[in-house]
């Protein structure tokens, strides 16, 4: 949700100019909208972190949908797969759990922060067989890992904040991202389905969704050159380890509006809390991010003493 209300920042500032002086779109997925970003972007990325933390814990991951769909389709297989993986309501299908899983890994690659670095916490869980050397029995031990010692994992209950049930209403109805997944990654191929997504947002939220409304409105499938015609004073800041910077603005499009990017940085790093664990590449961005906006500030009382 960071990167949504990011996304807005940028656009504020393209339709506000006279109230807001600049933004900061930290993490902000401009061009995942339309087709104009690869749909297979965000998943590649997630599956790049996997791999460059560890090859072992990535191929066991890949390897990993196919034993929980052979198991699940036996007699007792969802039985054993619910004992397995300890999950706090029976299973009906394999569905939930692959769904869990993959919400994991890419939650944990998108906030790969320092100094725990999730991915790292779940691969170490993978590779270390602390639950046994069988493929499943390593990924519940990377599903440890990341949550802790739980009395139970998977598909509980959980009340969803009105944020989150906010913000889904929003995706549905004017920022839909087709995100899927492709044949050279970790996961499942899942392509993008436009006509499926309709009818999801439809049912749960009777809204229609309009997947051409944000490239209609901001400038089609030229966005870049509409900033660079009518923007200013924005920075595009991504870390390249965090799977929306596949959607994002990674090049200077002008003097005001700048991309700044650091390679092991994750999302919306650049917004949290300073901490005195945070690596100097983390502290100098924030810098680099300050000075420009003080000029900004200089700027505008320059010309405000003009006019």
């Amino acid at each position: 949700m960071s990167s949504n209300l990011t996304v807005l920042a940028s656009w504020f500032r393209l339709k506000y100019p006279h109230i807001a002086l600049g933004a900061l779109a930290s993490s902000a997925p401009i061009l995942y909208f339309d087709d104009i970003t690869p749909q297979d972007g965000y998943y590649s990325i997630v599956s790049r972190v996997f791999r460059e933390a560890s090859g072992t814990c990535y191929q066991t991951i890949k390897n990993s949908w196919a034993e929980i769909d052979e198991l699940a389709s036996k007699s007792n297989g969802l039985s054993m797969l619910s004992e397995k993986f300890k999950t706090c309501n029976p299973l009906t299908d394999a569905s939930k759990l692959k769904d869990h899983l993959n919400t994991m890994y890419a939650s944990a690659a998108q906030y790969n922060e320092p100094p725990t670095y999730p991915v790292n916490k779940v691969c170490a869980g993978i590779d270390g067989g602390g639950f046994g050397d069988d493929i499943l029995s390593r990924i519940f031990g990377g599903l440890v890992a990341y949550n802790g010692n739980l009395p139970c994992y998977v598909n509980a209950h959980t009340d969803e904040s009105e944020t989150t049930v906010g913000w889904r209403w929003q995706e549905c109805s004017e920022l839909a991202m087709p995100i899927g997944i492709g044949n050279n990654s970790m996961f499942p191929p899942d392509p993008f389905d436009l006509e499926d997504y309709i009818e999801s947002c439809k049912s749960f939220y009777g809204v229609p969704t309009r997947p051409h409304w944000v490239t209609t409105y901001y400038g089609g499938h030229s966005i870049k050159l509409i900033l660079q015609r009518f923007g200013s004073n924005i920075i595009f800041s991504n870390g390249l380890r965090d799977p929306y910077s596949s959607g994002g603005v990674l090049e200077n499009i002008s003097d005001t509006i700048v991309a700044v990017s650091t390679v092991n940085g994750s999302h919306c790093l650049d917004l949290l809390f300073a901490k005195e664990t945070d690596p100097e590449w983390l502290v100098a961005q924030r810098k680099i991010e300050i000075k420009i906006m003080k000029e900004w500030i200089d700027k505008y009382y320059v010309d405000l003493s003009m006019f």
